[in-house]
């Protein structure tokens, strides 16, 4: 046995975990700094600041989230409830590394136009993907594929078909922290304004509910992945 056939599982296993650690950490990492990125108390400098720290710990939960489903796709094939490896798994790992690479140039220039024009692409690249894990998940828990769906196999499915709708949630946080470039550019360049000020408030708030839905999720997921109750 070769030294990637005795450690490829392993490997992805370990990898899987640790993309799932900087998820969840780094949302709560932005769920917490968010407090002082809309603290009128505070100088616009330092809100500033604290929402430069809060796109620095969102880009780590970012690319464990992108790459999340590539693992879990790759470990899938290899526990036997994937079936689709080979070519598949090449692409697959092409296309989200296309995709993280967009993600981090995003980031990069999130302060300026181009970095809102990439930030929207990397939404779009979405709500391609999202419908597609859904129809997948849920067809293959109705016994129809691609995935396996006989006893003790449906884990696979459920927890797909969970990370669809997490991503969904990510994608309404994603519009939220895209506002806050927008609001803060108005804010520097209108000064103080109550009704950015409100608008700001508003989206935060919902953020900070979603946020709690978001956790509950990703634990289930981690669940499902770990126990494989199903």
């Amino acid at each position: 046995m070769s030294f990637i056939e005795m450690y490829e599982l392993p490997i992805l296993r370990w990898l899987h975990i640790v993309a799932m650690v900087y998820w969840l950490g780094g949302e709560w990492g932005v769920f917490q700094t968010s407090y002082h990125v809309v603290n009128r108390k505070l100088a616009m400098e330092e809100r500033r600041r604290h929402m430069q720290t809060a796109y620095k710990i969102d880009i780590l939960a970012r690319t464990g989230i992108i790459l999340l489903l590539p693992l879990g796709l790759h470990m899938g094939h290899l526990w036997g409830v994937q079936p689709y490896g080979g070519s598949f798994l090449t692409i697959t790992w092409l296309f989200f590394a296309g995709w993280l690479a967009l993600c981090w140039s995003a980031y990069y220039h999130r302060e300026t136009d181009l970095g809102i024009k990439l930030t929207k692409f990397d939404e779009a690249i979405r709500y391609l993907v999202i419908p597609a894990l859904m129809i997948a998940s849920v067809a293959s828990m109705l016994g129809y594929g691609p995935f396996a769906g006989a006893e003790g196999q449906k884990w696979f499915s459920i927890k797909i078909f969970i990370f669809s709708w997490l991503l969904v949630i990510g994608l309404l946080l994603r519009f939220i922290m895209r506002e806050w470039t927008i609001m803060f550019r108005r804010l520097d360049e209108e000064g103080d304004n109550d009704d950015v000020e409100n608008q700001l408030l508003k989206s935060i708030r919902f953020g900070r509910r979603l946020a709690y839905v978001y956790w509950i999720g990703i634990l289930t997921v981690a669940f499902f992945g770990a126990v494989k109750p199903l």
